[in-house]
């Protein structure tokens, strides 16, 4: 009889040890899961609150010249901080404003 004690108290030792492994890699899986889906969604929420961009209209040559150099920049400044210019478009947009 102590012989079957202690081997049903081994397996109930094991199953224990069993299930609380199996619920630990259960819970860290789910939250890699959370933290990853959190990620995309931090990466894909500034294209979904963000109005669509218009289309920018050819200005007059009188009007492209009239504006300030300034306010243009401003602007660039504007839209890449909204993510609408890369870097590189930047520096070359800010390079024709500024004429070198």
């Amino acid at each position: 009889m102590p012989r079957l004690l202690r081997g049903a108290a081994r397996t109930a030792v094991i199953a224990g040890t069993a299930t609380a492994v199996s619920n630990r890699v259960s819970r860290r899986q789910a939250n890699r899961w959370a933290q990853q889906e959190e990620a995309q969604d931090a990466r894909e929420q500034p294209y979904q609150q963000q109005p669509a961009p218009v289309p920018a209209q050819a200005p007059a040559a009188g009007a492209a010249a009239a504006k300030d150099p300034v306010t243009q920049l401003k602007e660039l400044a504007e839209l890449k901080s909204q993510g609408f210019l890369t870097d590189a478009e930047f520096q070359a947009q800010k390079a024709k404003i500024l004429g070198t």
